[in-house]
């Protein structure tokens, strides 16, 4: 009978949000709105930017840098010799003067830049970079070597070292440590995300039903802990709802893609990964989407609703026993600081656990249940043994049964308390009830 019950809650809470014109919305225009805020600033950094062209003079004492600048469609330089303070009150529709004072060799604070508005970063790396590049090459010639500058252009050439992971059948799949990274940070912010949003759709559902008196009337016909169950339940239904529609629509925008990018790459043996590898003229599409072979996606995904589900649930029946315990979601803050603590603590953690993640702190963290679902997908994609997943999957849901038990009191309590804030002192008698 209490089955059947939490099953209607769990439906009825599923098909009224899943039916909702924002659910729908929000589930087509995430992965536009995802892709968009991905490559939009590439385009921005990447597109050619109209500007008007600023006029710069240049004032050298020393008169060893005429040939330092060179003017552009952007930068017109004029040398001119005098003295700063005349020069500007002569020339007000100088964008700015650069002042050079003496052998920038021997000082490097011999140089200036003067103007009535601040200059923005680009500009100045512009000046800085063409005035370094000719003090550099004064420095060769000043040595007198017969073709210095070529071997030290030879001698810098920067090696690019592409990664290739071997697998237990012996397999080859080129790997890339920063999208090994970005992939693990992706998912830990997913299940941070996903955890807070949902749990919080817990805590602000009970709270208005309570607020509105439905609370009452539901509990004439059901148990408050089935009544929570349901609740919990349903929401996580329609976040997993959420999640595979989104994994199918990558997925299918990815199959439309690659054959566009990278014809026949699910296809390629060792030898071709390896003659592509040690080609010169590999694209940073044909690299991203190599990269993307060599990580199991099945599994991440697998272990990605694992965690989803565990934390989850952990996070909502805490965030439910808050809505019970309050009148209205304003009250609520002051309760969800300490809930909301340990969860922020796991994404910094995250950052470190990207630089090492084998280290004491990432595998404490993967255990501890109220940060492990989001320190253990970070670590993921570094290839976790077996038996630390699942130790730390067993001690979050183990913890969730707890924190339950817990919360289950907490609401039996407070689902029918009105017109009072409650303490934690309160809060921690109903526990103890």
């Amino acid at each position: 009978m209490m089955k059947n019950k939490i099953l209607l809650i769990i439906g009825h809470e599923y098909r009224t949000r899943v039916m909702k014109l924002s659910f729908l919305l929000l589930t087509l225009l995430t992965p536009i709105l995802f892709i968009g805020v991905s490559i939009l600033p590439a385009l921005i950094m990447t597109s050619e930017i109209e500007e008007d062209t600023k006029t710069i003079v240049v004032i050298d004492k020393s008169g060893m840098y005429e040939s330092a600048f060179t003017s552009d469609e952007n930068y017109t330089f004029y040398f001119i010799n005098g003295d700063l303070q005349q020069l500007h009150a002569e020339h007000p529709q100088v964008d700015g003067f650069i002042y050079i004072t003496g052998d920038l060799r021997d000082s490097l604070q011999s140089v200036s830049y003067y103007s009535e508005k601040q200059p923005n970063a680009e500009m100045l790396y512009r000046m800085s970079r063409q005035l370094s590049d000719y003090v550099n090459r004064q420095r060769i010639e000043s040595y007198n070597i017969p073709h210095l500058k070529e071997i030290i252009s030879q001698s810098q050439q920067r090696i690019s070292i592409h990664t290739v992971k071997w697998e237990k059948d012996g397999s080859e799949h080129m790997t890339s440590a920063d999208m090994t990274e970005l992939f693990g940070l992706v998912s830990a912010m997913l299940i941070f995300l996903f955890i807070f949003m949902y749990g919080a759709q817990v805590m602000q559902g009970v709270a208005q039903e309570k607020s509105s008196r439905i609370m009452e009337v539901m509990i004439a016909s059901v148990r408050p802990f089935e009544l929570m169950m349901g609740k919990i339940i349903g929401i996580a239904l329609v976040g997993l709802t959420q999640f595979l529609l989104w994994v199918m629509i990558g997925a299918i925008g990815l199959s439309i893609a690659m054959p566009f990018v990278m014809p026949d790459v699910a296809e390629m043996s060792s030898e071709t990964i390896a003659q592509i590898t040690s080609s010169q003229n590999i694209s940073f599409i044909q690299e991203l989407l190599m990269s993307l072979m060599g990580i199991n996606f099945a599994k991440i995904i697998i272990l990605f609703i694992l965690y989803f589900i565990g934390g989850y649930l952990l996070y909502a029946s805490m965030f439910a026993a808050i809505g019970s315990a309050v009148d209205n979601e304003t009250d609520a803050q002051q309760f969800t600081l300490p809930i909301s603590i340990p969860i922020l603590i796991s994404m910094y953690v995250a950052m470190h656990v990207m630089r090492s993640p084998d280290s004491a702190l990432a595998f404490w963290c993967s255990m501890i249940p109220f940060t492990s679902p989001v320190v253990m997908l970070v670590r993921l994609p570094f290839d976790v043994v077996w038996w630390e997943i699942v130790l730390s999957l067993v001690i979050l849901y183990l913890s969730f049964v707890g924190t339950t038990w817990l919360s289950g009191k907490i609401y039996r309590t407070g689902v029918l308390m009105y017109g009072k804030k409650p303490s934690w002192k309160e809060i921690w008698k109903w526990v103890k009830y």
